[in-house]
């Protein structure tokens, strides 16, 4: 075992990519795909900029070719090729990276210059947008900025131009410069040379320590360490370094947690993070300003932590309890953002001294605000500036005040349903969350849906149409079998039921087995057609496509105009 270890170099991030984007890089086939959010790929941006530690990767020389290779998710084929490395560990971090800063992948990333320029903070400037998607803000706003026209009016900038062009950032600003008028180019010029200093040398000069382990390695050694580091792989977090810090304040963080989670058992249900907690004090000790971005919770003070953290906790039970009972989130995978329930769970503690009601109308308002936050994708960047911001607006809206900008501008076009799928996580789940909002019924045993049948029975999203009878259709289209409006909950038994039959089939068969009348009850809880000429009796999928999304954007508006 002494010749394991062959190396440990630090290697700089625009080398790395580089291997990948030539093939030399490449993972053994073993390896799970990627599946990091683009939220989490927005936070490690910024940890690069800011210099922060993102951990090391672990990786073997392949001259042994022991393991089949496959690419990176978004990089060349390794056609005919065999690379020099493959990573063990780091897979999520590497192919996050690479599909930002080479413009490959589901997602593409932008930085709003101008938000650099104020004085703001990169989370707040870094945005992204879904290339898939062919209506709606993601497909106006990839349209506008992939125009280099739009680019100079609005100082927005690819991140792809940083690794993924010849010239790079400089060579783009300088084209950005020359795009202005003379007068105004030397003061423009100097600000974007403070904004390479600043944000985008870092991220050309970071470096990550690579473990490198030798050819001679073993492949059962490889297989033993790969399912070590996966299964205790687990980054230090701020609320280990607070954790660490508190601790000859007299200030317990562990304990404390442990203890709410005692007290508190929704808390485990939903797998919070405890560093959300911190979150929710950062945003109740400033009543002003409020922030819960990572510097901010890092400069909390032992005290601040102890007074306000049982309020917090509170706050957090209540804004989960409201979210299972009210709005249908009765598991952590159907919660439409994680970061939401900061905010929510904020606006609660803030507003904790009301009863009766005004209790009952606190409630009805965070439910309506929630539902225009998830529908209308409110989080989906700068998280942290929209949960400050919600705080202010929201707890003024329940003193009297103006509905929240988040309300006051929420739009939501019917026809996005249609390319809405499981890829869309957020969205998606809060249209589930919503369908089961709704008290649907089990197909299984009739049994109204909660959170302890979904796990006894395997209840799970499923398509209505079964994905195999509509390939065998001639329905080409994934978008089209797989979007929001052809799934719903169901659990294994009627799932594996279905399978390849005709819908008229099956559903015919449950009609007559609970009668008319029961059998339009189940099928109107999923919002589903139960009358005689039902899509679903006549295996029509483009009218069954139709009339579901009618039904679905009806209990959207109903939701987001506080009417459920």
């Amino acid at each position: 075992m002494s010749n394991l270890f062959e190396d440990t170099p630090i290697k700089e991030l625009p080398w790395l990519l580089k291997q990948i984007q030539q093939r030399e890089m490449a993972l053994p086939d073993f390896q799970r795909n990627f599946v990091w959010e683009p939220s989490a790929t927005q936070e490690l941006i910024c940890s690069i900029v800011n210099s922060y530690p993102a951990g090391s990767l672990l990786s073997i020389r392949n001259t042994g070719e022991f393991f089949q290779a496959r690419n990176f998710e978004g990089a060349p084929d390794l056609i005919n090729t065999t690379p020099t490395y493959l990573i063990l560990d780091g897979q999520q971090r590497l192919t996050s990276l690479f599909q930002a800063l080479y413009g490959v992948g589901e997602y593409r990333y932008f930085i709003k210059l101008r938000e650099l320029i104020d004085g703001n903070d990169i989370d707040d400037a870094i945005f992204h947008v879904r290339t898939s998607a062919t209506r709606g803000w993601h497909a106006i706003t990839r349209k506008k900025f992939d125009d280099f026209k739009n680019q100079v009016s609005d100082l927005v900038l690819p991140l792809s131009v940083i690794l993924g062009t010849p010239d790079g950032f400089i060579g783009w600003a300088d084209e950005i410069v020359d795009s202005y008028p003379e007068a105004s180019r030397k003061e423009l010029k100097s600000k974007l040379n403070d904004i390479r200093k600043k944000f985008i040398n870092p991220i050309e000069s970071y470096k990550f320590p690579v473990v490198l382990l030798s050819d001679k390695t073993p492949p059962d050694a490889v297989c033993t360490i790969f399912e070590t580091l996966n299964r205790t792989g687990v980054r230090l977090s701020v609320f280990d370094l607070l954790t660490a810090r508190y601790w000859p304040k007299n200030v317990k963080l562990r304990e404390m947690w442990e203890l709410a989670k005692t007290n508190h058992p929704v808390l485990e249900d939903f797998a919070i993070d405890p560093y959300y907690v911190l979150q929710i004090v950062s945003l109740l000790s400033a009543k002003d300003s409020p922030s819960c971005k990572r510097k901010d919770v890092l400069l909390l003070k032992a005290p601040t932590v102890s007074e306000l953290w049982d309020n917090a906790i509170t706050g957090l039970s209540r804004a989960l309890m409201i979210l299972r009972e009210d709005c249908g989130v009765m598991l952590p995978k159907w919660l439409p953002y994680n970061t939401i329930v900061v905010p929510f769970a904020a606006i609660l503690a803030r507003n904790d001294s009301h009863a009766g009601l005004l209790a009952g109308n606190i409630r009805k308002k965070t439910v309506k605000w929630f539902w225009n936050s998830v529908l209308g994708q409110s989080y989906e960047n700068a998280p942290n500036s929209q949960a400050s911001k919600d705080l202010i607006e929201v707890s003024a809206w329940i003193h009297g005040g103006d509905e929240p900008s988040t309300i006051r501008d929420f739009r939501f076009d019917r026809e996005l349903l249609f390319s809405i799928t499981p890829k869309q996580r957020a969205v998606y789940s809060g249209i589930i969350s919503l369908i089961l909002s709704g008290h649907p019924r089990d197909f299984h045993n009739l049994q109204q849906i909660t959170m302890a049948l979904m796990n006894a029975e395997g209840i799970d999203d499923h398509h209505i149409f079964p994905d195999a009878y509509l390939r065998e259709q001639g329905v080409t289209s994934s978008r089209e079998r797989d979007c929001i409006v052809n799934r719903t909950l169901i659990d294994r038994a009627t799932n594996q039921s279905l399978s390849r039959r005709d819908p008229s089939s099956y559903f015919s068969e449950i009609r007559e087995s609970l009668g008319p009348d029961q059998f339009a009850s189940l099928l109107e809880s999923h919002m589903l057609p139960a009358e005689d000429e039902s899509p679903l009796l006549r295996d029509a999928y483009k009218d069954f496509l139709q009339w579901r999304a009618d039904r679905i954007f009806e209990r959207i508006t109903k939701a987001t105009r506080g009417a459920i």
